[in-house]
C-alpha cells in the first residue's frame, strides 16, 4: 500500500496580514522586542515603518550598539542613537532604561533627560559608566511625573528651588555622590515614597530618613550613619556593611521609630566590625521591637569574640515575638572545633527564649561544636517550634559514619516543642538527607 501523498503546500497566512494588524497589537509586539529589533521592523511594511517611534518604553544598553565589526567609538555611536530618538520619537515615554556601565565615558544625555521630562516619564533607570561619575543636569528634577527613579554611578546636585517628586514611589541610588543634606531633602520631599535603596561605600555624615509612607529600606554602607527618624509604616529593612566601629553603632537611632518593622536582614563582615579594647557590646536594646517576626543573618561566625554575633544576640533578645530565624554560618578555611560557644551559652544566652519561634533555617553547617550548641539552644528554648531546616555542609571525603554521628547527636537534644521536626538537606545536591 502506497503512503498518502504529502501536501505540497501548507496553509499560509494572508500575504498582507502584517500590514493589517491593528496599531495596538503592533505596539504590544514591539514592547516585547529589544530596541534594536523593534527599529528593524520598519522594513516589514509601510504600516510598520516608524511604529517603533511611538513606543512608551525604551531600553538602551550594550546590545544596541555592539557588533562584531564595530568601527565607531561606542560613546560616539550611542550619542548618535540618542540623537535619533530625540528627532524621531513621538508621544510620551513612560519608562526609559539607559545602561552604559561598560562605556569609558558617558555620552551627553542632558538634552535627552530634558526631553524625557517633557514626555511624561514615570520610570527612569540610568546606569552610567562607573569609571567616571557623570554629573546629571538639574533637568532631572523637572520630571514631575516620576514614580520610579533608579540611578547608578553619577553625581547629582538638585537646585534650591526643587519642590520634590510628588508621585515618586521607589528610589534607588547606587554609588551616587550626593551630600547628606541634599539626600535628606530629596527623601523628605517624596511624600509617597514606599521603597528606598541606598548603596554607597563613601563614609558620610548622619542621614536622617524622614519618609512616613516608607515600607521597604535597603542600605549598604556605613550603618552607623543611618537614622530612621520618621518611618511609622516601615516593614522590611536590610542593613549591610563592610567597615564599622562597634562603639559608633547606635541601634536606638536606627530602630527606635520602626514600630511596624516585621522583616530584618543584618549583614556585614566580622573583620570589618571592630571595637576598642575593653569595649562590651550591649546585651539588649533599651526598647523592644515587638513587631519583628523574621530575622535573617546571612553571614555570621560563631565565635565569642565576634562583635557581629554579640550584636545579633542583642537584637534577638529584643524581638519577643520572633517567628522565623535564618542563620547562615560563614565558612572559614581554618575552622576550629573548640567548644567556644559552651561558655557563650552559659554566660550570654541563658536569658534567651524563643517563645514564638515556629521555623528556623540554618545554612552551611559543618557540625562543629559551636553549631551544635546553637542547635541545642534553639531546640530547648522554642516551645512553638515546628520545623528546623539544617543545610548540612558536607566535606567531599566525609564518610557516612560522620554524617550519622551528627544526626545522632542532634537527635539527643531535648525539644521544648513536641511538634518540632528537624530536616537535614544538602543544597549542593538539592536533596533531603534525613529528618527527625
Amino acid at each position: 500500500m502506497m503512503p498518502p501523498k504529502r501536501r505540497k503546500h501548507c496553509r499560509s497566512l494572508p500575504h498582507d496580514v502584517l500590514s493589517n494588524l491593528p496599531d495596538n497589537v503592533i505596539d504590544v509586539i514591539l514592547m516585547h522586542l529589544p530596541c534594536k529589533d523593534a527599529v528593524r521592523t520598519s522594513v516589514l511594511s509601510k504600516n510598520w515603518r516608524y511604529q517603533w517611534c511611538r513606543l512608551t518604553e525604551l531600553t538602551l544598553d550594550y546590545e544596541l550598539w555592539k557588533t562584531k565589526k564595530d568601527l565607531l567609538n561606542p560613546t560616539v555611536k550611542f550619542s548618535k542613537i540618542i540623537y535619533q530618538l530625540l528627532t524621531l520619537h513621538e508621544g510620551p515615554i513612560t519608562k526609559f532604561t539607559l545602561n552604559v556601565v561598560l562605556l569609558k565615558s558617558c555620552p551627553e544625555i542632558d538634552n535627552f533627560i530634558c526631553f524625557l521630562s517633557r514626555n511624561d516619564i514615570q520610570h527612569l533607570v540610568l546606569h552610567l559608566p562607573f569609571r567616571k561619575l557623570y554629573k546629571l543636569s538639574s533637568s532631572l528634577f523637572t520630571c514631575s511625573q516620576l514614580r520610579h527613579l533608579n540611578l547608578h554611578y553619577c553625581f547629582i546636585d538638585h537646585p534650591s528651588a526643587f519642590q520634590g517628586f510628588d508621585k515618586l514611589i521607589s528610589l534607588e541610588l547606587c554609588e551616587v555622590t550626593i551630600s547628606s543634606e541634599l539626600l535628606e531633602s530629596l527623601i523628605s520631599h517624596c511624600p509617597l515614597l514606599e521603597q528606598l535603596v541606598l548603596d554607597t561605600t563613601a563614609n558620610s555624615d548622619t542621614i536622617e530618613v524622614n519618609a512616613p509612607m516608607l515600607r521597604s529600606f535597603d542600605f549598604t554602607g556605613n550603618i552607623s550613619s543611618i537614622c530612621l527618624k520618621n518611618v511609622p509604616r516601615l516593614l522590611k529593612v536590610s542593613l549591610q556593611g563592610d567597615y564599622i566601629k562597634a562603639e559608633e553603632l547606635d541601634f536606638a537611632k536606627v530602630f527606635e521609630s520602626c514600630s511596624a518593622l516585621e522583616h530584618l536582614l543584618f549583614n556585614f563582615s566580622d573583620s570589618g566590625f571592630f571595637a576598642e579594647e575593653g569595649y562590651e557590646a550591649p546585651t539588649r536594646l533599651t526598647f523592644k521591637l515587638s513587631s519583628v517576626k523574621r530575622f535573617y543573618l546571612p553571614d555570621i561566625t560563631l565565635i565569642e569574640s565576634s562583635y557581629k554575633l554579640s550584636y545579633a544576640l542583642c537584637l534577638i533578645r529584643s524581638f519577643p515575638y520572633l517567628e522565623y530565624l535564618e542563620i547562615k554560618v560563614r565558612i572559614e578555611d581554618d575552622e576550629d572545633d573548640d567548644p567556644i560557644l559552651e561558655s557563650l551559652k552559659l554566660e550570654h544566652t541563658s536569658d534567651m527564649t524563643f517563645n514564638h519561634l515556629s521555623e528556623v533555617k540554618l545554612g552551611c553547617f559543618a557540625g562543629t561544636t559551636p553549631e551544635l550548641q546553637l542547635i541545642k539552644l534553639l531546640l530547648a528554648e522554642s516551645p512553638l517550634l515546628e520545623r528546623m531546616l539544617i543545610d548540612r555542609r558536607f566535606i567531599d571525603h566525609e564518610n557516612l559514619d560522620t554524617r550519622l554521628q551528627f544526626f545522632a547527636e542532634v537527635a539527643k537534644f531535648s525539644r521544648a516543642s513536641p511538634k518540632a521536626q528537624v530536616v537535614y538537606i544538602d543544597s549542593t545536591r538539592s536533596r533531603s538527607l534525613a529528618r527527625s
